[in-house]
């Protein structure tokens, strides 16, 4: 019995041991986000000039070291984390665990909150993510930017979380773990179907209920492994082609000057649709056209 007991608590050990000494190669990309992260309520938490700004920079960074150790005990030998959020300089880099580089900044290119994916890729962790605009008891809920109402891909509408997802998938890197509000959970696992989430806070009204970010902390780290030790379950996230955006502005003036980018039409009041067969491309004008 004795025996027993020491070798199914050495099993998690030894499997990420023999996976290493197999000469297998897993790596992993962070996207993280801040409206997601625990505690967070209110757009000061989020925002440079907030008193409780720094605050929260340390609290999203510790939430992206509990998906890096959990990504570490499933046996990830490379992980990149990408700053996402407003000035892609928020992640704390002395406090950021070793084990992870750091993408900070904006490129200027398509993959945006997701710079930095290629095929080299086994898995896509998405931490500090929020639910799409107009979401009914999500927490700072938004699409992009405030000027967006509605993001559609072959007429779903998604989060940020979800063309991000087909981003992965351009690369064919299945997203696996997604960590935020309860509502952003619930879209994802709409989305995506067999994902591992993790909410950490669940909206009520402007308000929120939110774990103690040490219990957030345990519930990410123990749901990345989890996912990252059981990869045959997922799959990329894909659409057929072509793909067509149409994409809700909240201003006539927002509307008027994206119908000027090449491809784009004006399909609504407030609407505008672009049709690729890359998606890079849709992303890119996507970019174009909401500003």
């Amino acid at each position: 019995m004795k025996r027993l007991a020491i070798a199914l608590l050495t099993l998690p050990f030894l499997c990420a041991s023999a996976f290493a000494q197999s000469g297998g190669n897993l790596k992993v990309f962070i996207s993280v986000d801040m409206e997601g992260i625990t505690g967070v309520v209110n757009w000061e938490d989020v925002s440079r000039a907030g008193k409780d700004y720094d605050r929260f920079r340390r609290i999203m960074t510790e939430e992206v070291n509990a998906a890096i150790e959990g990504a570490v005990a499933a046996g990830a030998t490379e992980i990149v984390v990408r700053d996402s959020h407003g000035s892609a300089r928020n992640v704390l880099p002395d406090l950021l665990d070793p084990s992870a580089r750091l993408i900070r900044d904006w490129s200027g290119g398509p993959k945006v909150m997701m710079e930095g994916i290629d095929e080299s890729f086994d898995a896509a962790v998405f931490i500090g993510y929020h639910a799409k605009a107009g979401t009914p008891d999500a927490l700072l809920e938004h699409t992009s930017s405030g000027d967006v109402t509605d993001f559609s891909i072959n007429g779903i509408s998604m989060p940020e979380a979800g063309y991000n997802a087909l981003i992965a998938g351009y690369y064919d890197v299945p997203v696996v773990f997604a960590a935020g509000d309860k509502a952003l959970c619930e879209q994802v696992e709409g989305l995506l179907g067999d994902v591992e989430t993790v909410a950490v806070k669940e909206g009520i009204g402007a308000a929120a209920l939110t774990l103690h970010p040490e219990m957030s902390h345990e519930r990410i780290r123990a749901g990345v492994e989890r996912a990252l030790s059981n990869l045959d379950r997922f799959e990329p996230f894909k659409l057929d082609t072509p793909y067509t955006l149409v994409l809700k502005l909240k201003t006539e003036e927002s509307v008027y000057r994206g119908s000027f980018f090449p491809g784009a039409e004006r399909t609504g009041d407030w609407e505008l649709t672009y049709s690729s067969d890359d998606f890079l491309e849709v992303m890119y004008a996507f970019g174009a056209m909401r500003r």
